[in-house]
């Protein structure tokens, strides 16, 4: 069983009172996801401007990667393209011959690849019980992936962000809408009013070995982008549950900070293989982070660029918050820990359920609920039993698809 605190990167880095506000049933002060905090640090506001064309900016990064990784040879097949992701050919090297997609060095992949990261910063308001509505701001890393603005970040770098602001690595502004989002992916898109742009070159994140050397570019501590890190890959398919979500990850030991969540992982032939999302934290950890798999985050970005979503996650009408703790209990303004329907579209349950099972399996935290979902498809009907007043409240409800 892996041990220690799994964070994502989000860097909540400051909190500023807006205006008071009357206190809902359940008032939040606590992220859903678990961005980490960074005290004493502020970001300025931004000055926002419309995003300009910015073609012939990046000659090098692009020609240097389309020569190393799309070079001409009869030893080279190429891979089908979408519309918008660039998908890196497959590499095969004649017998004898070396010159063929050679693997860089570590300056030289972040000469290709650097302007293909760029940095983000958001505003969320949030509501304190004592202090009313609050704006906290805070930032991540991103990666373009199409030269028309597309751009892969996490979820928890963006969820709930009223305003998501991108920096390019040549300093230039631009005010970010947001495609869409999968918290089951920790993926997001946006999308920046820009052409002309470098993308990443995606890779092939089955192929990878142990040992391998990576290369992270990002924005950590939401002041440092543009940051190269290297390491090797320590491991595939690490299983890994954050915020009750079991993913299978990468493990790398290169540096990861708050603020290179949404980053690229790259290995040494300029390719992107994998998104970076999180880190494990304590007195004792060092050298453990983790990344997506590209291979994963494709399939779930072509989905939101296409549909907005990703298709065939369930929508149970409902959202939840798993209360750890007597003390985040206590906030929430309910007595005992467990896993609480925090908003609800769906009439038959209300914010403050605790739910007590799934078709009679015991649900006791946001990992149990999640084992018993991974069953189901959307239009499967279940039984949900919820405690309500002191009383256990059993409701049926057919499953639909997830849109947002």
């Amino acid at each position: 069983m892996f041990e220690g605190n799994i964070n994502t990167q989000e860097d909540n880095a400051s909190v500023q009172n807006d205006t008071s506000s009357s206190i809902p049933e359940m008032t939040s002060e606590v992220p859903f996801h678990g961005g980490s905090k960074k005290p004493g640090t502020r970001y300025s506001a931004l000055a926002l401007a419309a995003c300009v064309a910015a073609s012939g900016l990046f000659g090098f990064a692009g020609g240097y990667v389309s020569d190393q990784i799309q070079g001409a040879s009869s030893d080279t097949a190429t891979v089908s393209q979408t519309e918008v992701l660039y998908q890196s050919v497959i590499r095969t090297v004649a017998s004898g011959d070396s010159s063929v997609n050679a693997a860089m060095t570590v300056s030289e992949v972040a000469a290709a690849v650097k302007q293909t990261v760029v940095e983000i910063t958001t505003e969320t308001m949030t509501t304190n019980g004592r202090m009313g509505q609050l704006i906290t701001e805070g930032a991540g890393s991103g990666v373009i992936i199409s030269s028309d603005g597309y751009i892969v970040t996490n979820n928890h770098v963006v969820a709930g962000a009223r305003s998501i602001a991108v920096r390019l690595a040549d300093g230039t502004e631009c005010t970010a809408s947001l495609v869409g989002t999968d918290a089951k992916s920790d993926l997001a898109v946006l999308k920046i009013n820009a052409t002309g742009l470098t993308p990443a070159v995606l890779g092939d994140s089955s192929s990878l070995l142990v040992g391998e050397t990576m290369v992270a570019v990002g924005n950590p501590l939401g002041e440092l982008g543009g940051t190269v890190t290297s390491g090797i890959l320590s491991a595939l398919d690490r299983e890994i549950t954050i915020d009750g979500e079991s993913m299978r990850l990468l493990q790398t030991d290169t540096a990861i900070n708050p603020g290179n969540s949404g980053g690229g992982l790259f290995n040494l032939y300029g390719e992107l293989i994998g998104i970076v999302n999180a880190k494990s934290s304590g007195t004792d950890v060092e050298g453990l982070g983790f990344a997506i798999p590209i291979n994963s985050a494709k399939t779930v970005m072509e989905n939101i660029i296409e549909y907005g979503y990703v298709q065939g996650r369930i929508d149970t009408g409902f959202t939840l918050i798993d209360l750890t703790s007597a003390q985040t209990a206590m906030m929430y303004r309910v007595n005992k820990t467990g896993l609480y329907i925090y908003e609800s579209t769906n009439s038959q349950l209300k914010s403050g359920d605790k739910i007590i099972s799934i078709d009679g399996t015991e649900i006791t935290n946001m990992a149990g609920y999640n084992a018993v979902m991974k069953s189901h498809k959307v239009g499967d009907t279940i039984k949900v039993t919820v405690l309500r007043n002191n009383q256990n409240l059993t409701v049926s409800i057919i499953l639909g698809e997830l849109r947002s």
